[in-house]
């Protein structure tokens, strides 16, 4: 926590047993069986875990939740529901990673970040809140439902076997009986091909088919009748212009692998956020008892005054105007208490909800009082580096310079392919096939010469397929080239403009970084001057309203003056809460513009992705009673 700035009220005493909080199960469970049939059956997904961990549980005691600000942290990080949303966030990575390996157009995978509740007025009772989300679509991808690719598109990595059968018997009358020897032709006929398909990165396409067809003819023309032809076919492709290169066809995967580093970026910007909120929310809780407590002393302050006014009445040495007007101030009193109280009970609610998967719906936390357990107090002064050295630290440490760097990055990989595609498309092609032919000697075929070598079974076709008997060999190149070229052009042009803005949209935001440090210095120096003239306004309050009692009780000073007074010392100690709360608020702003909030409250980015924080919870010997009373 804020080393040297807040301090536990009490030691806190043994251990209440060492806690075990549950994992959550952010795993895939891959489909079982056979390798063969494995890539076809879907993987499974364990369901939400909406319990909570175990040290929820130890941390109650009679009604009461009492917490320190390193269990709100703790709490936070294991059972917020906005942090367990981004804990998805690295297995949709991963997935989208697994499909741009494949040659798959990459997609858009989680939400933004989520900014956790506001505490309530200080007036009164609040009735909206907001839970505000920050804008995802940090990574760099295609687009969003609709998945496109600017360039050549990267080819398929992933084999593919393609096998069809088709079996026919087709019945033709024939006009003709000089040539088939029938006026109606019956040909059945037996049709299997199977093929394979391999692409690889440098842009090389081999496509492998086998085909084989029986046919069999009611006709006594054919020298063999039935027979069989099959070949064995090869066609390879190479990209020469565009869609060439690794660096063309494999950015996808490397965008990829950058997205997940902005995907893990964005979890500690989460973590980072949800720490913050529940950190202040707590610490207004903290300032909203001591404002219970200032306005309890309030309130008992005006009533020993309204009886005191009372008797002096009774005694006849009091106009009884006098109690009329100390009544006055019983009831503002005790409307500042009711509300003191309520925005108590209000923030509670906030807390629980952000402590809690279920929020006040949890049996455990509907009816208790949260108990803070630590006061707020201020250092004798603040130690604060100079600035540049925590500009500097703030500029390593933000994720949001970070994920814009890398982002950056990646669209310098997409560009790559972007300029690619202002080539023209040149393929070289090269065609190798195999030819057979087999089947049975008709009686037209006997004795007609070199017939006899294609008499025989299945096994002569692929004898001759292999033998090569029968070759046939092709090459050639494909030019394609687009007059003009404008949409390319265009592609091109757009993409760079897009990376100049993230380029200047980064300097404004490394230069963001820098006011927003030097504001949280200067907030954090203004806070804490207004929290010591804020301690000082109460303590000269306080001693003028001790002066003017000591004054009133020696006839010196009127019913109105000290009545004045107390109101006075209410506002102050108001002001001083208010001022604590400011503080509080400024040093966690500190603590976050610089980057270092995890770091501050001990908590590191493995611990939070698994929802387990390794250090235990404890409670103190004695527990203080909770200042809100039913």
């Amino acid at each position: 926590m804020m080393a040297g700035v807040f301090t536990a009220t009490s030691r806190l005493a043994a251990a209440q047993g060492e806690l075990q909080p549950t994992q959550s199960e952010f795993r895939i469970v891959q489909p079982k069986g056979f390798a063969l049939i494995r890539p076809y059956k879907a993987a499974t997904i364990p369901p939400v875990n909406l319990s909570n961990t175990p040290r929820l549980e130890v941390l109650v005691r009679a009604g009461n939740l009492y917490l320190t600000a390193q269990d709100v942290v703790a709490l936070a990080v294991e059972n917020n529901i906005d942090i367990e949303v981004q804990r998805y966030g690295p297995l949709l990575a991963r997935e989208v990673l697994k499909r741009a390996k494949s040659g798959g157009l990459l997609r858009n995978a989680g939400i933004g970040v989520a900014q956790g509740p506001q505490s309530v007025s200080l007036t009164g009772v609040s009735v909206t809140q907001s839970n505000l989300t920050v804008a995802g679509g940090n990574s760099v991808s295609s687009s969003g439902g609709i998945l496109t690719q600017l360039g050549p598109s990267p080819p398929s990595l992933d084999p593919t076997v393609f096998a069809v059968a088709n079996f026919q018997h087709a019945s033709i009358p024939q006009s003709n009986t000089v040539l088939t020897g029938t006026t109606a032709l019956q040909q059945t006929t037996r049709a299997y091909q199977a093929q394979y398909v391999q692409n690889w990165p440098f842009g090389l396409t081999a496509q492998l088919t086998y085909a084989s067809l029986y046919t069999g003819i009611n006709s006594n023309s054919y020298n063999i009748n039935p027979y069989t032809s099959g070949d064995l076919d090869l066609q390879i492709t190479q990209n020469l212009l565009q869609g060439f290169g690794t660096a063309v066809n494999t950015r996808n995967v490397r965008v990829q692998k950058n997205n997940m580093k902005v995907t893990d970026l964005q979890f500690k910007e989460q973590v980072i956020a949800t720490v913050t909120s529940a950190l202040n929310l707590y610490w207004d809780l903290v300032a909203f008892n001591d404002d219970v407590r200032a306005r309890q002393h309030e309130l008992d302050t005006a009533n020993l005054l309204l009886e005191d006014n009372k008797k002096q009445v009774r005694l006849g040495s009091l106009a009884e105007i006098e109690v009329t007007r100390a009544e006055a101030q019983v009831y503002a009193s005790e409307q500042d208490l009711v509300i003191a109280r309520t925005n108590v009970l209000q923030q509670e609610t906030l807390l629980k909800n952000v402590l809690s998967r279920n929020g006040v719906a949890s049996p455990t936390l509907a009816e208790v009082h949260i108990v803070p357990l630590d006061t707020i107090s201020a250092p004798p002064q603040e130690e604060i580096r100079p600035s540049e050295e925590l500009v500097e630290e703030a500029l390593r440490n933000r994720p949001e310079i970070q994920q814009s760097r890398i982002n950056i990055e990646s669209q310098q990989m997409n560009l790559v392919g972007i300029k690619n595609g202002l080539r023209p498309t040149l393929q070289a092609f090269a065609e190798l096939t195999n030819n057979g032919l087999t089947g049975m000697l008709t009686a037209i075929g006997a004795g007609q010469p070199g017939v006899g070598y294609l008499v025989g079974g299945y096994s002569n076709l692929l004898a001759q397929i292999f033998r090569r008997n029968f070759p046939n060999y092709s090459a050639g190149i494909s030019l394609n080239i687009p007059l003009r070229n404008r949409a390319a052009q265009a592609d091109y042009t757009s993409s760079l403009l897009e990376i100049r803005q993230s380029e200047l949209t980064l300097t404004k935001s490394e230069s963001q970084v820098r006011v927003d440090v030097q504001n949280a210095i200067i907030g954090l120096q203004q806070a804490r001057a207004r929290y010591d003239a804020a301690v000082k306004s109460r303590l000269l309050s306080q001693q003028t309203l001790d002066a003017d009692r000591k004054k009133y009780s020696l006839g010196a000073s009127t019913v109105y003056q000290v009545v004045q007074d107390e109101r006075d010392l209410a506002t102050a100690a108001s002001s001083e809460t208010e001022a604590v709360a400011n503080y509080t608020h400024a040093r966690i702003a500190f603590d976050q513009s610089l980057g270092r909030t995890l770091e501050v409250n001990h908590v590191t980015v493995q611990e939070a992705m698994s929802g387990r924080i390794a250090r235990q919870s404890f409670l103190p010997a004695t527990l203080p009673a909770p200042e809100v009373k039913q």
